[in-house]
């Protein structure tokens, strides 16, 4: 007779179970979950190379671990998970490392573990700044809290281009600005230069800048003064 293979029970998952979710080893896997951390903090040291060491060695190593683990100290799931495989991930590149460091290594053999070792460094470096993100440390933000502007300039905040330049605007527009309005309005009410005269008893005659000015005839005055003497 052949033994009847028992049913198939139900599994019953409790999803929010108040003994679970004491959070007190939410410094190992950021869960509130406790069988959530414990099962992360298995997944991490099952990943350890451990096949040579000894029983000391190997209880270092677990210690390790969850050290390294609380170092990073995940604020969620998702950080845990990040955490452990960058522990993983660690210490598969340092394994490879060493594979290749081995004497006896042959030409082949400690290319391969240089180029594993090479693909898992940059998979810790890409979980970095995918943890860095998340936290949002890849962010930068300015803050001006402070501008001061005198009588008759501006102030800009951003990128400025030169005239000329992309996104620098054309250097019509630039003069088209208020600033350059009042400059060119303080130039053409600048105080006007004078020229010589060579009689030094009359005075200086104004040189017209801002328009066409019409000049005495001389030869109308030369004659005038000529009748008078």
């Amino acid at each position: 007779m052949t033994a009847k293979k028992p049913a198939n029970t139900p599994t019953t998952v409790v999803a929010d179970d108040p003994d679970d979710r004491k959070g007190r080893l939410k410094s190992i896997g950021g869960s509130q979950s406790d069988h959530w951390n414990n099962t992360l903090a298995n997944q991490a040291v099952q990943a350890l190379w451990m096949k040579n060491s000894s029983a000391e060695e190997r209880d270092k190593q677990l210690s390790a671990t969850v050290a390294a683990l609380m170092g990073i100290a995940p604020k969620d799931e998702l950080e845990g998970m990040m955490a452990a495989q960058l522990v993983a991930a660690h210490n598969a590149a340092m394994e490879c490392y060493r594979r290749a460091m081995i004497g006896e290594q042959s030409f082949e053999g400690r290319r391969e573990n240089l180029t594993q070792a090479n693909k898992l460094s940059r998979t810790y470096a890409a979980l970095v700044e995918a943890l860095n993100r998340h936290r949002g440390k890849g962010q930068q933000k300015v803050t001006v809290e402070h501008v001061h502007v005198h009588a008759g300039g501006q102030a800009v905040v951003g990128m400025v281009a030169a005239p000329g330049q992309p996104g620098g605007g054309d250097a019509n527009e630039i003069k088209e600005q208020p600033h350059a309005k009042q400059t060119a309005r303080q130039i053409t009410n600048a105080p006007e230069p004078t020229m010589p005269c060579p009689d030094p008893q009359r005075d200086a005659l104004p040189i017209p800048r801002d328009g066409e000015r019409a000049l005495p005839d001389a030869r109308w005055q030369g004659q005038g003064r000529a009748e008078g003497q």
